[in-house]
């Protein structure tokens, strides 16, 4: 998804770094893109000239060419002094020999336009014959349910993504396909719009409450509300139908690329940037990091659930949202419902808290069966967002307000995890590159902790013996933010010896063709297949 970042150099004690602000979107395919702090760059990869879209030939059989002419340099060479990281380098660990991680690469946003025809095709082409010379696995593409079924309700039209997948099938890649339900753009850095189809947003115009719904009565056009799951507001179809509608149709559309096992895996759109999680913190409604968030419940399909679940418990005063949860921006010791010892954890809030979580995991059980029926035979996987701030508190109140109950006395990830494994499964998780410390040099009052939230994730898809496959959550084209990919996909004396079942690139960029980037990709990508590298593999 969408990447608009304004840079600043500022030089503090003979260090780089970039200082740089980008928008949360669901361009970026997770939550926490809006969380970049000061990152310090490796050697001199930092360009004062624009960045060239000119990319180097690569042969039609996608062979390896000895050295890209991919952009230009990123150093310019205008008679400057480079600057360059003094900092002592810390020895890397030797990943040879190690287990084969599949590396693939999320495709632009923007590659299929609103008429589902393929955008610049020939310079896609070159691109991914790039991508086929460093030897990655294939590519990650969205499948958009607002292009696809844009019209009508059951009419589909899936030229566009036809083209590609023969593309992808000549370089002889394979292809991760989500099934995108919901909406991209509308918030900071999206520099595509994808609504969902038109023929919903009318619906949503005289029934609004089939969107999600914060206390004032904000509506959140990004996804449907889970409260219609079961409603037939939809043309006289439930969302759930509407779903598998929609896949089974991608099914028989594409069998020959299932049939010849171009189509590995199918991650199923769940929610807001196609998570299993509330759209809790909409940078459309003002939120930005680290606000904790509001809860998204108060259209009157998931009211008259909370209700119904009241009166069930005997306390038919209970079925309302919490009256002290503030606002978006608030912090978690501001506010009586998530302070410590506040009503988060009283007998309403446990209650609540309960309710709430659970509709978001009934939602990933009605329609992973649903996926099941429809890719029956396809690995299935499904992306939780890596919500680390104010981990480090009582509470958790980000991750309550987004529908995980990860209070400091409860294990919010395992009965998700548990969910996934009913239906066989995978577990996708974000901000695998992210260092806890860096989150203090920039936000040190949001009490994040990213390292301590994959470890436990990490553990929650393990000890549930599903496979767990993971991205990155922000841009990385250096070699310490891949290090600590590294190190999360291959857990250094796991007695199990458990790794990542695959891991996916965001994303494909002219920044990443950049030659110093590119060569520090490829060489991560060669640390993930287990290959010995040194370090003139990347200059």
């Amino acid at each position: 998804m969408a990447f608009n970042a304004s840079v600043a150099l500022s030089l503090t004690n003979s260090k780089l770094f970039l200082v740089s602000s980008i928008g949360v979107c669901s361009g970026f395919r997770s939550s926490v893109a809006c969380n970049l702090r000061c990152r310090r760059l490796k050697g001199d990869v930092v360009s004062s000239g624009s960045w060239s879209r000119s990319f180097g030939m690569v042969t039609a059989k996608g062979q390896k060419i000895e050295d890209h002419p991919l952009l230009n340099d990123s150093m310019d060479n205008t008679g400057d002094e480079q600057v360059r990281d003094v900092r002592p380098k810390v020895p890397e660990r030797d990943f040879t020999g190690t287990a084969y991680v599949p590396v693939y690469v999320m495709l632009p946003l923007g590659v299929i336009d609103m008429n589902c025809e393929l955008v610049d095709p020939e310079d896609l082409l070159n691109q991914l014959r790039i991508l086929k010379s460093a030897n990655v696995d294939g590519v990650m593409i969205d499948c958009w349910w607002g292009i696809v079924e844009a019209h009508a309700p059951q009419v589909y039209k899936w030229s566009g993504y036809r083209r590609l997948f023969q593309m992808v099938r000549d370089l002889k890649l394979k292809l991760q396909v989500v099934m995108s339900m919901h909406e991209c753009g509308g918030n900071i850095g999206d520099d595509v719009h994808i609504p969902l189809p038109h023929w919903v947003t009318e619906i949503g115009e005289t029934n609004p409450d089939i969107y999600f719904t914060d206390r004032e009565g904000r509506r959140n056009t990004e996804c449907l509300t889970w409260g219609i799951d079961k409603e037939r507001v939809l043309k006289r179809r439930t969302a759930v139908e509407v779903y598998f509608d929609y896949m089974r149709s991608f099914r028989v559309e594409f069998d020959e690329f299932f049939q010849d096992g171009i189509i590995s895996e199918i991650e199923i759109g769940l929610g807001p940037c196609g998570e299993l999680r509330y759209p809790s913190y909409p940078a459309k409604h003002g939120w930005k990091y680290p606000g904790i968030g509001e809860f998204q419940c108060y259209d009157k399909y998931l009211m008259k659930s909370l209700s119904k679940a009241a009166e069930l418990r005997g306390h038919s005063f209970w079925g309302r949202g919490p009256e002290n949860a503030s606002s978006y921006n608030s912090a978690p010791h501001e506010i009586r419902f998530f302070r410590d010892g506040g009503d988060y954890d009283s007998y309403y809030g446990r209650f609540f808290l309960n309710w709430y979580s659970q509709v978001l995991i009934d939602h990933g059980d009605r329609v992973l069966a649903l996926a099941n029926l429809a890719f029956e035979g396809t690995c299935i996987s499904a992306k939780l967002s890596g919500i680390h701030w104010w981990y480090k508190t009582a509470s958790h109140a980000a991750e309550l307000t987004a529908g995980f109950y990860n209070s400091s006395n409860r294990d919010g990830y395992a009965p998700i995890a548990a969910m996934l494994r009913k239906h066989g499964v995978a577990l996708n998780f974000t901000c695998f590159e992210m260092r806890t410390l860096d989150q203090y040099e920039g936000f040190p009052e949001a009490l994040a902790d990213p390292e301590g939230l994959v470890w436990q994730v990490l553990n929650a898809a393990w000890d549930a013996c599903i496979p767990l496959a993971s991205e990155n959550a922000l841009p990385c084209y250096d070699r310490e933010g891949y290090s600590k990919i590294l190190e999360n996909a291959k857990p250094l004396h796991n007695p199990d010896g458990r790794h990542l079942s695959v891991f996916t690139y965001l994303r494909l960029s002219p920044v990443l063709m950049e030659r110093h980037n590119f060569q520090e990709f490829e060489r991560f990508v060669k640390r993930m297949h287990g290959e010995a590298v040194s370090d003139s593999d990347a200059i």
